[in-house]
């Protein structure tokens, strides 16, 4: 017996791949502030994709695939549906989920999976028919009037509880079936809040709303003890909001982290970057950029809050990125706009340290979220998110290991497409647009046609200083110079341009850029490259 026994755990260890033994939860590492996701022990970029919502189905996988190589994408992320693994309560059903397990795993992409249980985009749209028909068990909000308003209110223990089951069941079945971690990142909801009503007027939001503000917030946030509106002003009824919904995403995001400790967040469906929302007016409860303290107070099992980006203002994208890019926040893009103006701000993004980036529906499936988006996805809307991830794909995790190690920086063309610089130790970094690779705007001894892209919203870089001198450069459309800042040491130049790539976390460099290709400054047009930079001075 104990023979047999000895042969049964040695065939049972064999079955499992030895990867899948081995694999450690992927996590949220943060050195410095900045921050990394560490994926099979080592940092990992995301240069990811979103399908469409309703593209959670086997049927529609063959669609999915195809349109992710053709990025160069190395991750989907892809919703499951409460109503999709809970038809019936109690009764569960992963085949997707598996279905997807073993086709990602198939073509090698990672998957993060987005969960739309009680709120998506805030809607209840997602939830089992047995919990959309059922509103005495699991109640709508108010509104002012007594009226119901769409939204599942989070103040009822019942929705809560179902939710949490369904989502810690979704877990309980990734632990048991994705041992080697396909699944790196769960997103716990989508856009949760609330459009047109900042809070639930019902009896039992009114009764909770009546009480002072809890102590762990007032305190996270240094206030005095009060109402929330002594302490919130015009802003109560939405902080109120914010709270409990940050409350009912962090129970579920535990209780599923309970189980295996996957790394979580939420994103926001957002307001203006820089105005005090109106209340009635932005999705009330999200993770909007203004209310990110009452997120980590109320929400500190979610690793993260996170920008859904459809907004195609340059400066306001930026505002976004930079609101989210905080010392206790990892930055991340989990949703963009796939039309080719969106493209240009991954440089940003990553400039700023983010950890994953991904256009929104690209899949083969038919779909437009046009004007959200592009009208359809051809090759030049392709083009311009794919050539730059089919650059970053092969050093994907040395730039996610740079990152995480040293100062990074980036731009994109803005809206007047004006120059744009940074300091960086003792060298100054500035980027201009829509320049040929040769010579300069202003001559007029030789006649030359305007670039072809000088008007088009394309164009950026993102750069990380590697030491006092050295510096890696990724980027297109964009014309680069680099000098001593005001003040340091004279004779400051570029000594050498390399272009390369990395090979086992070693720069290896294919040629070096002179001559004509530095003459007018690191000029980079359509295709897009990755440069080694040097500076130094002569005495």
């Amino acid at each position: 017996m104990r023979i047999a026994a000895a042969l049964a755990l040695l065939a049972s260890t064999c079955a499992t791949p030895l990867l899948a033994q081995q694999t450690a939860v992927p996590r949220i590492e943060t050195r410095d502030g900045r921050h990394a996701l560490i994926v099979d022990g080592a940092p990992f970029l995301m240069l990811s994709a979103q399908v469409n919502n309703s593209s959670n189905y086997a049927s529609q996988l063959p669609a999915v695939w195809p349109m992710l190589d053709r990025l160069h994408a190395n991750t989907v992320e892809i919703p499951v549906a409460w109503e999709q693994i809970e038809p019936t309560e109690g009764k569960f059903d992963f085949s997707f989920v598996q279905a997807l397990l073993d086709q990602a795993r198939a073509h090698d992409k990672r998957v993060v999976l987005l969960w739309f249980g009680t709120w998506k985009n805030t809607s209840p749209a997602y939830t089992p028919d047995w919990v959309k028909l059922d509103n005495r068990r699991f109640p709508r909000m108010k509104t002012r009037a007594g009226k119901d308003h769409g939204v599942l209110s989070p103040m009822y223990r019942a929705t809560l509880e179902a939710d949490k089951r369904a989502f810690v069941q979704l877990i309980t079945y990734l632990k048991a079936h994705d041992p080697q971690n396909t699944v790196i990142l769960v997103q716990p909801e989508n856009e949760t809040g609330s459009y047109s009503n900042p809070r639930d007027y019902g009896v039992e939001g009114n009764r909770l709303f009546a009480q002072p503000v809890p102590p762990a917030l007032t305190k996270a946030l240094g206030k005095p003890a009060g109402t929330w509106t002594a302490l919130f002003g015009a802003q109560a009824d939405r902080a109120f909001n914010t709270w409990h919904v940050a409350r009912y995403v962090n129970e579920i995001t535990a209780a599923g982290k309970a189980v295996k400790p996957l790394p979580m967040y939420v994103n926001a469906s957002l307001a203006g970057p820089s105005n005090v929302p109106d209340p009635n007016g932005v999705a009330s409860g999200g993770p909007q950029q203004d209310v990110l303290d009452i997120w980590k107070a109320g929400a500190p099992a979610i690793d993260f809050q996170a920008p859904d980006i459809y907004d195609r203002k340059a400066s306001n994208v930026v505002a976004y990125l930079d609101a989210y890019r905080r010392a206790d926040n990892a930055l991340m893009v989990p949703e963009i706009g796939n039309a080719t103006d969106f493209a240009r701000f991954l440089w940003p993004a990553l400039g700023r340290g983010a950890i994953g980036f991904a256009p929104f529906g690209m899949d083969d499936t038919g779909y437009s979220n046009y004007p959200l988006g592009a009208k359809a996805l051809d090759e030049a809307t392709l083009d311009a998110f794919g050539r730059k991830y089919a650059l970053l794909a092969p050093i994907a995790r040395d730039w996610a290991r740079i990152a995480l190690e040293h100062p990074t920086w980036g731009a994109a063309k803005g809206d007047e497409g004006a120059a744009q610089s940074t300091t960086m130790g003792d060298w100054t970094i500035t980027a201009s647009f829509g320049e040929w690779q040769f010579g300069q705007k202003d001559w007029t001894w030789i006649k030359a046609d305007k670039a072809a892209w000088a008007d088009l919203p394309v164009g950026g870089f993102a750069v990380a200083q590697l030491s006092a001198n050295e510096f890696l450069v990724a980027g297109d459309y964009v014309r680069l110079q680099f000098a001593g800042r005001a003040g340091s040491a004279a004779n400051g130049m570029v000594v050498r341009v390399e272009e390369g790539t990395f090979t086992d976390g070693r720069w290896v460099s294919s040629r070096t850029w002179n001559g004509d290709q530095t003459d007018y400054g690191i000029n980079i047009v359509d295709r897009p490259a990755l440069l080694k930079v040097t500076m130094g001075r002569y005495k």
